[in-house]
């Protein structure tokens, strides 16, 4: 059976997912082209050979509809033959579309596959394709529905994790990233934006910020206690008896910012890699999915990250470097006590609550940074991992080569 080489994983900065944000004047498509263009550049890569492109898009609707990848490979000028399909998995879009392609190639039906994803959470909005799991009242009660944030505050309370304890991982991520950016670790996979005569739009992560502390995100108001209030708290209360109320702790300062971002990932065998003049940077030794109780709903990431490792045969300290998306505070708090991570091995270099959580694209963008802190580190192996909607989880572990 072929192995699954990843060559390269490439991302655009993120930008803030509102009106005002950098990246809003610029359509989803032009994301993904840009970093096609940019993977075509840097490899002399003859797109003829790319089988398929493979893209996590959470809201495939309006400017991100109509399969994107395809519309996407023709837009940049790839060869005809590229193919192209547009996946959703909620958050774990993105790493899902890598996961697919590793498998594609591990199956020997496919040599190389483009995989990625992208969000434009300014131009479409979060929800905009509908769904009858969060819109529709009676699946709502069927399914004992409740909003992510909610079941991260659900989190918070069943651990003991106060607001105090949560704001401080805020803090941490921000000032994590901020060192990074400072000592230019983003420089090897973060791709300029530009406008059509070459000027630059945005080249860095818009959302970062250095200055956070605790005195400022102890002045913000808890993000989800209103609608807690408004019959959530009940839903939850009722599937865990044992909580006598939930303790509202996560608001905009230690949750995922919402940004707009894409990034991509070349994956492929080794025969193939070497015919077209690539180099693997890593292998992917093993992915896996999982379900978990859909109501506290952000669970998956410790059973997803065991049953993966069970399958490459390693265990977790076999792990040097974690990256946990930091959807919420208290999910990767909760992974480190339970899987028993350090903190040091974890999201080394910030993540979401800094730098922001465009949906489809993150698991990609994650594995990248991943990727990248491995090489800058000399270490050998790492997991991705992301919470999913309806109580799934999602990981991937990779080699370095």
């Amino acid at each position: 059976m072929p192995e699954a080489f990843i060559f390269d994983a490439i991302r655009t900065p993120r930008g803030r997912g509102k009106s005002s944000g950098s990246l809003h004047e610029v359509k989803p498509v032009r994301l993904v082209t840009t970093l096609m263009h940019e993977l075509q550049r840097r490899h002399d890569l003859d797109t003829s050979q790319v089988e398929d492109v493979v893209l996590g898009v959470v809201s495939p609707v309006g400017d991100q509809g109509s399969v994107i990848a395809k519309t996407a490979a023709l837009a940049a000028g790839w060869d005809l033959k590229v193919a192209g399909v547009q996946i959703n998995r909620f958050c774990a879009s993105g790493l899902e579309a890598v996961n697919l392609a590793a498998q594609k190639v591990k199956s020997g039906w496919e040599d190389l596959v483009v995989a990625g994803g992208v969000e434009s959470m300014s131009r479409v909005p979060m929800g905009s394709d509908g769904g009858a799991w969060a819109l529709d009242p009676e699946t709502n009660m069927a399914t004992n529905f409740m909003p992510q944030g909610i079941g991260a505050d659900l989190i918070a309370t069943l651990d003991g994790f106060s607001r105090e304890m949560v704001d401080e991982f805020g803090v941490k991520s921000h000032r994590k990233a901020a060192a990074a950016r400072v000592e230019k670790r983003f420089v090897k996979s973060l791709i300029p934006v530009t406008d059509d005569i070459g000027l630059t739009i945005l080249d860095h992560d818009e959302t970062i910020r250095p200055d956070t502390s605790l005195e400022s995100l102890s002045q913000l108001k808890p993000a989800f206690e209103k609608i807690g209030q408004m019959g959530f708290d009940s839903v939850a209360l009722r599937k865990y008896p044992q909580v006598e109320r939930i303790s509202h702790v996560h608001h905009a300062g230690n949750s995922s910012g919402i940004v707009d971002g894409a990034a991509l990932v070349l994956v492929g065998n080794e025969e193939d890699g070497k015919r077209l003049g690539l180099t693997p940077r890593a292998r992917v030794l093993a992915t896996a999915l999982t379900g978990t109780d859909p109501t506290i709903m952000l669970t998956g990431p410790m059973p997803a990250t065991r049953k993966a490792l069970q399958k490459a045969g390693l265990s977790i300290g076999d792990i040097d470097l974690f990256e946990v998306n930091e959807a919420f505070a208290a999910v990767v708090m909760r992974f480190m006590a339970e899987m028993g991570v350090p903190e040091e091995k974890v999201n080394v270099n910030g993540g979401a609550i800094a730098m922001g959580h465009p949906l489809g694209a993150t698991g990609a963008v994650i594995l990248g940074t991943l990727i990248d802190e491995l090489e800058r580190r000399n270490l050998k192996r790492g997991v991705a991992t992301l919470c999913v909607g309806g109580g799934m989880g999602i990981a991937t572990v990779v080699e370095r080569v």
